[in-house]
């Protein structure tokens, strides 16, 4: 294959059908709907049921699902494509120390995270002994638009993909304190889009307050967002741009420097 070669558009004749199906099949599994039968498989992918019918004998017999009780569900063998992912990316393996030293150093939690489609990934993370959230975990999937990360992330889109998100996310009140009117929401990404950083207080869990900033590359595209999560009852909104914020933009120097 030539090596100058644009894959971000592949010929149809290029892709492998059945790995995008099965790969689809697996994505149908989340935590609402942990356990499915061979017709609601069929119904929530597109495929015939013959099809999903084929596709989850595959992966049983492969390993990645368990069958009971004419119900599908998921094995912990599924864990290795994240597996993979965490221990091959170069981004969690160069953030992985620094974190460690910014969670140390400020005796709070740290994480990094990444945009996929709609939703914040977390990729690495240290407690430094505070269990602030679950959610700060790699691999953790969490809505874009309410968290610290993500809304750093979001204020780093080009302006037209960010007004097709605001066109597009369904917001909801998670909390008594999330934004809910995507006006209030876009002013709130514009404002950390000039400010350089983002500062959410309880929008996604209640005592759950988190500032991040950008992490950029060498060419200066940012492709990641760092931030600092503390409980509402150690430290104020204030105390935490005062605080933390220096040692954020500190650490986020030295990453920038080796992205």
């Amino acid at each position: 294959m030539d090596t100058d070669e644009d894959l971000s558009a592949p010929a149809p004749r290029d892709l492998v059908a059945g790995l995008e199906k099965g790969l689809q099949v697996i994505a149908t599994f989340d935590q609402e709907r942990s356990r499915l039968s061979i017709a609601e498989v069929a119904a929530r992918t597109g495929l015939t049921r013959a099809a999903a019918r084929r596709y989850l004998i595959t992966l049983t017999h492969l390993g990645y699902m368990r069958h009971e009780n004419k119900l599908f569900s998921l094995t912990p063998m599924v864990l290795r494509l994240g597996q993979s992912y965490l221990h091959s990316a170069r981004l969690p393996r160069l953030a992985q120390p620094l974190l460690y030293r910014l969670a140390y150093e400020q005796g709070e939690a740290a994480s990094v995270g990444v945009l996929d489609h709609d939703q914040l990934v977390c990729v690495a993370a240290v407690s430094a002994g505070q269990l602030v959230s679950v959610t700060l975990q790699p691999g953790t999937r969490v809505p874009a638009w309410c968290t610290a990360n993500g809304r750093m992330l979001l204020a780093s889109l080009p302006q037209a993909q960010l007004d097709s998100y605001l066109e597009r996310v369904q917001l909801e009140p998670i909390t008594e304190y999330s934004i809910i009117d995507k006006k209030r929401l876009g002013e709130a990404i514009q404002r950390a889009r000039s400010q350089g950083y983002a500062l959410v207080d309880q929008e996604l869990e209640l005592g759950l307050r988190t500032m991040s900033v950008p992490l950029k590359n060498f060419r200066g595209e940012v492709v990641a967002a760092m931030n600092i999560s503390v409980h509402a009852g150690r430290m104020t909104l204030e105390q935490m741009a005062e605080r933390c914020l220096p040692a954020l933009l500190k650490i986020q120097v030295e990453l920038n420097a080796m992205l």
